[in-house]
């Protein structure tokens, strides 16, 4: 047996599955395809996460199309971030084209354009459906470790939430949470420290500025209602296929802590909301985070040990993520070490710590007889990848530099007027664009300090309406009491010395006259 076909065995046989898969494309070696080779992922394996890495412009973006149009076509529902808004395209079937026929005759594989269900979403002022999320479903302890703050810190917003609970004060967006901090340390102080203690206004400060960085990411616009339902990312279509949904992100790439916050809370309540499903053969839900970075390098420690543990926890949920990034290193070493199915694009070697990071790179992956990793990484051509599964025992299949199939939906955007007749027909649009602000903690505390102002005014004018009936009451005593005291004040002037002896002198002088 020649070295060709000892590689084509070793490949067919890692690759053969007994229930369901996704055919990425044709195994290659010495830099020529074999057709016929198939490289699979098993369905069964792919809760197991993933990651898709390599430099610009080396097809990582056609590499997420294929895995979430075929993952529909199977029937599972997908999630994808979409930061650079090359995505919507997979609503539309592809245009086709002449390279593309050439590529999959060598793969071994028919090309057949389609379009797939997608609905489109955002976080911001974008057109789609939108998505929100109130500041009681964070929780406190979440909500700490988004704002990084110190023991301290996070021990007055549990305390804020407290009061909030035990007062029926739903706490929605921003605005609530900022009001309630204010009130906790001005009106509502005393109540405040009969209940739970005393309050540093020092550290409500701190929190507040905290809020105003979020806010200033569009945070104010991501709290509130109506809180979005993550069961509404598990749709089927009437075809059996799974819905695509589509984040558009192109927007918030400057602002990696509203993005991280979005990330965090999904996460968190995909895991709290999901059933265990245990070894179901099949994942539930499938999301990519394209430039994955942005979640991790504005991360404080305490966030992103929340994110690893969420990475760890969400499989038994059977939901798999699978990050894209243009270096595995920019995913942290915990993380890294969670992923199942590695799709490896070509990396550049410009510079001492680029030749540093393609060897560290290459040591991620199995060792094989038929490849120097290291080289092969370099020498990888567009829509070319290296690739290392799980199989459905959980081992990881032969190393394969892989020839990628294309994607079957367009690889451009939707128009304009496309992308308005794609939400006009949405039902989520329906559900979830309609803007709500129903009374709440700023609302109630508000009127709380309105009525408690009007009462002092009352009082206070109750007080001096008293004293004024008292200074009355005073006046009308005094003057009593000269009345009382003998003559009457006129005649007790007329009687007195001083003008009987005056009136006296008159008389005397007129006599002598």
């Amino acid at each position: 047996m020649n070295k060709t076909e000892a590689f084509v065995k070793e490949i067919n046989e890692g690759n053969t599955c007994k229930g369901d898969f996704i055919t990425l494309g044709s195994a290659m070696l010495d830099g020529k395809t074999i057709t016929n080779t198939f490289v699979n992922v098993p369905l069964k394996t792919m809760n197991r996460h993933g990651l898709i890495a390599g430099a610009t412009g080396t097809g990582k973006t056609k590499t997420l199309q294929v895995l979430a149009e075929n993952l529909s076509e199977k029937g599972v529902p997908v999630l994808l971030m979409d930061i650079k808004g090359d995505l919507s395209g997979l609503a539309k079937p592809s245009p086709g084209h002449a390279k593309i026929d050439e590529r999959h005759a060598q793969i071994g594989l028919p090309f057949e354009p389609k379009a797939f269900p997608v609905e489109v979403m955002t976080l911001s002022e974008q057109d789609g459906v939108r998505l929100r999320a109130t500041i009681s479903e964070f929780g406190p302890v979440l909500i700490s470790r988004i704002l990084d703050v110190t023991e301290t810190q996070a021990g007055i917003i549990s305390v804020i939430f407290k009061y909030c609970d035990d007062n029926h004060l739903p706490l929605l967006d921003l605005k609530d949470f900022k009001k309630i901090l204010q009130y906790a340390t001005n009106e509502g102080k005393e109540e405040f420290e009969d209940a739970y203690g005393r309050i540093s206004t020092a550290s409500t400060g701190a929190i507040l500025r905290k809020l105003v960085e979020i806010e200033q990411q569009g945070g104010d616009v991501f709290f509130g209602e109506t809180s979005f339902d993550t069961q509404d990312l598990l749709r089927i279509d009437e075809n059996g296929r799974g819905y695509i949904n589509i984040i558009r992100l192109t927007d918030i790439q400057d602002k990696p802590k509203l993005f991280s916050t979005f990330m965090l809370s999904l996460l968190a309540e995909i895991y709290s909301t999901f059933p265990e499903q245990g070894d179901s053969g099949r994942p539930e839900l499938i999301m990519f985070i394209d430039e994955a970075h942005l979640i991790f390098n504005e991360a404080s420690s305490a966030l992103l040990n929340q994110i690893e543990s969420i990475v760890k926890l969400i499989r038994s949920k059977g939901v798999g993520l699978y990050f894209v990034t243009q270096n595995p290193t920019d995913v942290p070493e915990a993380v890294l070490g969670q992923l199942g199915l590695k799709v490896q694009h070509a990396l550049r070697a410009f510079t001492a710590k680029d030749r540093k990071a393609i060897k560290l790179t290459a040591q991620n992956y199995p060792d094989t007889d038929y490849y120097d990793t290291a080289e092969v990484l370099t020498s990888l051509g567009i829509g070319e990848a290296l690739v290392s599964a799980l199989d459905e025992k959980g081992k990881p299949t032969p190393l394969a530099a892989t020839m990628l199939r294309a994607p079957m939906s367009r690889m451009d955007i939707l128009t304009e007027s496309e992308l308005g007749g794609l939400l006009a027909e949405s039902k989520l649009a329906k559900k979830y664009n309609q803007e709500i602000d129903r009374e709440s903690a700023y609302e109630m505390l508000n009127k709380k300090i309105e009525q408690a102002e009007a009462e002092e005014a009352k009082l206070k004018a109750l007080e001096e309406k008293e004293a004024l009936k008292r200074a009355e009451s005073k006046r009308r005593t005094s003057t009593s009491r000269s009345r009382s005291n003998g003559m009457n004040p006129i005649l007790k002037v007329l009687t007195s010395a001083t003008v009987i002896r005056g009136v006296l002198g008159i008389i005397s002088k007129m006599i002598k006259k």
